[in-house]
């Protein structure tokens, strides 16, 4: 019997070794359009995100560690967990304190920082790069081909280059904007992994309220 589990286990060959913190190569952050999400999962969750009074453009998704290949998530990290009030505060820009926990659960954790460091590099990505003003001032829902939002996005910002950026789709909507950063948060090409456009010559793209 001990030589049969002996057996089975070199048959099953080494465990997945466990994602380190801190071991990444760069960043992805993903910039998330709000009303479409919304649309698509928010009003049926009655997520305060989408409440009519909310001011939400692209929020950010996350900054998400990233192999050159791959990704890394749910490390494990001797760093604490971020405080409610931690949560709370990147809701201007994350849409929920929700979404900022679920975030440092699967991808901060990953970052090799603490969530107030990791916290604090997400929210100087997400200022660094300019939103198109031209988005917000829809005032109906539109059926655009996804290049011309990498398009709005190439023309704010002069340094971004189109093998940095992807445009994804979800159900016929234009779901996120993923741009792809260095450690540093220098703009660097995406790996061969996330550079997958969104090739919809018709998505949709829902107006903020």
């Amino acid at each position: 019997m001990r030589r049969l589990f002996t057996l089975l286990c070199l048959l099953a060959g080494p465990a997945a070794a466990q994602d380190r913190a801190g071991a990444f190569d760069y960043y992805v952050m993903s910039l998330s359009w709000s009303a479409n999400w919304c649309a698509l999962e928010g009003d049926a969750r009655n997520s305060p995100q989408c409440d009519p009074s909310a001011d939400f453009g692209w929020i950010l998704h996350g900054l998400w560690p990233q192999y050159e290949r791959g990704y890394p998530a749910n490390c494990v990290t001797n760093e604490r967990s971020p405080s409610r009030s931690d949560t709370a505060a990147m809701a201007d820009i994350m849409g929920t304190s929700g979404l900022a926990w679920h975030q440092w659960r699967k991808h901060g954790v990953c970052s090799g920082l603490s969530s107030d460091d990791y916290y604090a590099l997400s929210r100087e990505a997400y200022g660094s790069i300019t939103r198109p003003q031209v988005l917000r001032d829809l005032t109906r829902q539109v059926t655009l081909p996804a290049t011309l939002i990498e398009d709005a996005f190439l023309r704010e910002n002069p340094d971004l280059k189109a093998d940095q950026i992807t445009i994804t789709c979800k159900s016929g909507y234009i779901q996120e904007a993923r741009i792809c950063m260095t450690r540093d948060l220098e703009l660097r090409d995406c790996g061969r992994d996330v550079i997958r456009d969104c090739s919809m010559s018709n998505a949709q793209f829902n107006p903020m309220r």
